[in-house]
């Protein structure tokens, strides 16, 4: 960010209690960032979205890290449901995914591109019906004789179908990497909204494991009635609080509530609204600043 915004910033270092960052012009110059371990590109990118977004000129970034590691989304999340979602406000964006990075060793690259346009206010209220969930699931190339992704696929469809969801595996892929991993996406299309619901494979967890994890998230998830998981609630809040517009989350986390107290310091009026079936409206006002 500081590189995008010719920015002086002091403070931006491990165990630092204080961080000031003054921002100069902006520049969309193409950009290539080696984060340097297994740490998450989509998190990098997540950074720079809202930046890019309200650009006059197309933007590309290359970073390389991590795609699929914990704690994070997955590279797969982040194209198949963040990227549709934020589509609705007028972001033009897409990403390719090159290589994938396991933890530890990383060395996944992404290469991030978006296009200026016009934008909306962001609306995801409901969601309607549950029409399928697509199954994709990957693993390294050493796991092949394991059948890692396989396994994961056939153990979340299995479960799926015996939730009586419609449950499809739109890819099984090996792929060559740094470090043996997987990972696995269940993508929830619903009529009116996407949700999704992601797992990684590390030592010792099975890959049955794996696929038992995502889908309890997405059976509690189905249960209840937000347009959008309990994850994207939180990431979606810094677009929201540029374009404006209402999202219904189906709770209010931890990081929900540190991203409300941050946005509120720019001056933000975003707030949140309890509903009688449980879930919670994000609301917000357009940013002046941002083109509409």
């Amino acid at each position: 960010m500081a590189t995008i915004c010719a920015a002086d910033v002091a403070g931006a270092r491990l165990d630092s209690s204080t961080l000031t960052f003054r921002p100069g012009t902006v520049r969309f110059d193409p950009m290539a960032v080696d984060i340097g371990t297994a740490g998450s590109i989509t998190l990098l990118l997540d950074t720079v979205l809202p930046i890019a977004m309200a650009a006059d000129e197309p933007f590309r970034m290359t970073a390389v890290g991590g795609t699929d590691v914990k704690w994070a989304p997955t590279m797969a999340y982040f194209r198949r449901v963040k990227l549709p979602l934020l589509a609705r406000c007028g972001l033009d964006a897409d990403v390719d995914c090159t290589k994938t990075g396991f933890y530890p060793a990383g060395g996944g690259e992404a290469i991030l591109r978006t296009t200026p346009g016009p934008l909306s206010t962001l609306e995801i209220e409901r969601r309607g019906e549950l029409e399928r969930v697509e199954i994709r699931s990957k693993a390294a190339t050493e796991l092949a004789d394991r059948a890692v992704a396989e396994r994961q696929a056939e153990r979340a469809r299995k479960r799926l179908d015996d939730a009586g969801c419609t449950a499809e595996i739109r890819r099984v892929e090996y792929v060559s990497t740094r470090s043996l991993g997987s990972s696995l996406l269940l993508c929830a299309v619903y009529d009116q909204s996407v949700a999704g619901f992601d797992s990684v494979g590390e030592r010792g967890r099975t890959s049955e494991e794996v696929a038992n994890d995502a889908f309890r998230r997405f059976e509690e998830f189905h249960a209840g009635g937000a347009p959008v998981d309990e994850y994207m609630a939180d990431q979606v809040m810094t677009v929201l609080a540029l374009v404006g517009g209402t999202v219904r989350i189906p709770t209010v986390t931890a990081h929900v509530r540190t991203n409300l107290a941050v946005i509120e310091k720019f001056g933000s009026d975003m707030s949140l609204t309890s509903r009688d079936d449980g879930t919670i409206l994000l609301e917000a006002s357009p940013h002046p600043a941002v083109r509409t």
